[in-house]
C-alpha cells in the first residue's frame, strides 16, 4: 500500500471521500449497537499536541482505543520538540516506533515538513491554515441530515480561518458552494487557502446576502489560537457577524447551522441558533469520532469490504 497522508481536504478524492463517508456509517452503526470491532489491534496512534484541545484529543485516543489499537500522548512542552530538536529528527523517530501520527500545531509547514520525513501516515488535526477532520465531520454530519451535499450552498459567516480554508477546498473537491461573508480585511486569502480556482465560492459584504438561500449556515470563534493578541481589534470588527435568527431565517427552511465548538455565545452566535431547532453542532462533534475512525482505518488498511 502506498504511504498517504491526509494534511488538507484535497489530498483526497471525491471518490475516497465517497467512500469514507459510507465506511463512517457502517462504522458509527457498529458503535451505536455496540458491536466491538477491532481492525487495528496492536496499532499505535501517536498524537502530537502543540496547540490546546478537548475534542481532537478525545476523538482520536477513543477512537483508536475502539479500533483496538492504542494511543500516546505526546505535548510539545514536555518532549524534545519543544527544546528545539528538528521536526525532521522527530519525524524519523516517532515514525519508527508507531504506525500512525496525528499532529495538532500551528504553521502548516511544521506538518508537512514531519509528513515528508515519516515512514507512516501523517493526520492533520489542526494548523493555522486547515483543519480538514473538522470538515470531514461537518460534511457527515450535512449528510446525515439532508444528504448528498453536491450542488448544495454553506454560508460561512465570520473570520477567514483554517475552517472556512477547508471548506472552500471541500467545496472543490465535492461540488459545492460556498458563500463567504467576513468583515473588510479579514477576507479569503485563495493561495492561503489552496484554492484550484474560485468557481465554488463567492465573497459577500453583507452577511445577511451570504446566508439568503443557504443550506447549512456556520462559523468560528472570530479569535482562533495563536491570534490571541488581535482579540480587541477583532471584537469590534466582527461586531455585525454574529450568526443570529435573522441570519437564519433568509436561509433555506430546512438550512442547518454548524459550529466546530468551543463557541461563545453572544459572539460568533446567538444562543437562539446554537441552541435553537437548526443547530446539528452535538451530533458534529460526536461525528469527529466516527469520521476519524474511518480515516484511520482507511489510511492503514486502505479500502476494506466488511
Amino acid at each position: 500500500m502506498d504511504l498517504r497522508h491526509f494534511l488538507q481536504f484535497k489530498d483526497f478524492s471525491r471518490e475516497e471521500f465517497d467512500y469514507l463517508f459510507e465506511r463512517t456509517r457502517w462504522i458509527k452503526d457498529k458503535f451505536k449497537r455496540y458491536e466491538p470491532y477491532h481492525p487495528l489491534f496492536d496499532r499505535t496512534l501517536v498524537m502530537i499536541f502543540e496547540k490546546a484541545s478537548t475534542r481532537t484529543r478525545l476523538s482520536f485516543e477513543a477512537g483508536m482505543h475502539q479500533l483496538g489499537g492504542s494511543a500516546i500522548y505526546l505535548n510539545t512542552r514536555d518532549s524534545q520538540l519543544g527544546r528545539g530538536e528538528p521536526v525532521e529528527d522527530a519525524a524519523q523517530v516517532i515514525s519508527r516506533m508507531s504506525d500512525l501520527v496525528m499532529i495538532r500545531t500551528f504553521e502548516q509547514d511544521i506538518i508537512e515538513r514531519f509528513a515528508a520525513n515519516s515512514r507512516v501516515p501523517v493526520i492533520n488535526g489542526l494548523t493555522n491554515e486547515y483543519h480538514p477532520c473538522q470538515i470531514l465531520a461537518d460534511i457527515y454530519t450535512f449528510i446525515e441530515h439532508r444528504g448528498s451535499i453536491q450542488g448544495k450552498t454553506v454560508a460561512w459567516v465570520g473570520d477567514s480561518n483554517n475552517m472556512c480554508n477547508t471548506w472552500l477546498q471541500a467545496a472543490e473537491v465535492l461540488d459545492f458552494n460556498v458563500h463567504v461573508s467576513t468583515p473588510p480585511g479579514y477576507e479569503v486569502e485563495p493561495e492561503r487557502a489552496g484554492l484550484y480556482g474560485t468557481d465554488h465560492f463567492e465573497q459577500f459584504a453583507d452577511p445577511m446576502e451570504a446566508c439568503k438561500g443557504a443550506d447549512l449556515v456556520t462559523t468560528d470563534v472570530w479569535t482562533s489560537m495563536g491570534f490571541e493578541a488581535e482579540n480587541e481589534a477583532r471584537m469590534k470588527a466582527f461586531a455585525d457577524w454574529c450568526v443570529d435568527g435573522d441570519m437564519m431565517r433568509v436561509a433555506a427552511s430546512d438550512a442547518l447551522f454548524m459550529h466546530c465548538l468551543p463557541a461563545h455565545r453572544g459572539e460568533e452566535v446567538t444562543a437562539e441558533v446554537i441552541d435553537g431547532p437548526h443547530s446539528v453542532v452535538w451530533d458534529e462533534a460526536e461525528n469527529r469520532l466516527h469520521v476519524q475512525k474511518a480515516l484511520m482505518e482507511f489510511l492503514l488498511l486502505g479500502q476494506v469490504t466488511t
